[in-house]
C-alpha cells in the first residue's frame, strides 16, 4: 500500500518506521495540518498494526532508490525511526538524505545498561551469541526475532524457546524447539513466570532498548538467569534524538523558524 499525502501546502515528512517511536510520532502528527506525513514500513511483518497516517509497504531499492523517492515526492524532512539493529536501512537513509538534500533526523532510543545483579555476556554478532551458549545442552530462551533465529541451527544440542512477532516457520531447524508468536509489551512478572515455567537457563537478547521488552531483562535479573546480550551495530553519525517527542520538537522548529535555522535538538 502506498498513499501520498494530499496536503501540498504542508511540510512533507517521510518516516522510516517499524518501531514504537515511529508509531508515536505518526500519531502525534496525524491531525496537524502543518504536516503531510507518510510512514514507510519495510514489509517484514505480514500484518502490521494500522496507523493514522498514509502508509507505504516495502523497500526503496537501496540508497539510490530512496533518494529518488525523496526527490520525486518533494519530501521536506526524513525521519529515521527504524529499529536499532536496522543498520542497512539507516545507512541508506543517511546516504539518500545527503544526495537529495533533505534534512535527516534519527530517533535512537537509549540502549539498556547493565545493573547490579545482571549476568550479562556481551557479544557483537549473532554467531558470537551462539558460541556463548557453550557446547553443553541448555534450555535457551531466544528473543531475537525470526530473521536471525537461523544462526542457532548450528547448535542443535540446545532446547530452544523462541519468541517472535511473525511465525518462526522453518527458520530454526532444531529437534527441540517451542515457538511463541507474541508482540510486546511484556512485563517483568509475566516474563519471570514464563522463564520459570519453561525452565529457562539462559536468555539471548538484542540490546534493543526501550521499555516494551525490558521485562525479560528484569525477569532474568530476578531469577539470576544469565543473558547473552548482542550489542548494537554502528550507525551513521547524523543528528538524533532519543524519542518521538524530540523529533516533534525538531519538526516544530522547522515550521516556526524555517529550514535555514534548523538545528539538532
Amino acid at each position: 500500500m502506498d498513499k501520498t499525502p494530499m496536503n501540498r501546502g504542508a511540510m512533507r515528512i517521510l518516516i522510516l518506521g517499524g518501531t514504537g517511536e515511529a508509531s508515536a510520532l505518526a500519531r502525534a502528527l496525524a491531525d496537524r495540518n502543518a504536516y503531510a506525513v507518510t510512514l514507510s514500513l519495510a514489509g517484514r511483518t505480514a500484518a502490521p498494526k494500522a496507523e493514522p497516517v498514509p502508509t507505504r509497504i516495502g523497500g526503496f531499492g537501496g540508497a539510490v532508490g530512496l533518494a529518488d523517492y525523496l526527490r520525486a515526492g518533494a519530501i521536506d524532512r526524513l525521519i529515521d525511526a527504524t529499529h536499532p539493529f536496522a543498520a542497512t536501512i539507516s545507512a541508506n537513509a543517511a546516504a539518500a538524505a545527503e544526495v537529495a538534500g533533505v534534512p535527516l533526523l534519527a530517533i535512537r532510543r537509549p540502549g539498556w545498561r547493565r545493573e547490579a545483579g545482571d549476568l550479562w555476556t556481551e557479544v557483537a554478532t549473532m554467531e558470537q551469541a551462539v558460541a556463548a551458549l557453550g557446547p553443553a545442552p541448555r534450555r535457551v530462551f531466544l528473543t531475537i526475532g525470526r530473521q536471525e533465529a537461523g544462526a542457532f541451527a548450528v547448535a542443535p544440542q540446545h532446547s530452544y524457546l523462541a519468541r517472535s512477532v511473525e511465525p518462526l516457520g522453518s527458520a530454526l531447524p532444531v529437534p527441540d524447539l517451542t515457538a511463541i508468536e507474541a508482540r510486546g509489551p511484556f512485563d517483568a512478572t509475566a516474563e519471570a513466570a514464563l522463564m520459570h515455567a519453561t525452565g529457562t537457563e539462559i536468555l539471548v537478547s538484542k540490546n534493543s532498548g526501550g521499555a516494551a521488552t525490558y521485562g525479560k531483562i528484569a525477569a532474568a535479573r530476578s531469577l539470576a538467569i544469565p543473558v547473552v546480550m548482542v550489542r548494537r551495530p554502528e550507525k551513521p553519525d547524523v543528528p538524533s534524538v532519543p524519542d518521538a517527542a524530540g523529533a516533534l520538537r525538531w519538526l516544530e522548529t522547522g515550521i516556526h523558524a524555517g529550514p535555514a535555522t534548523l538545528r539538532d535538538v
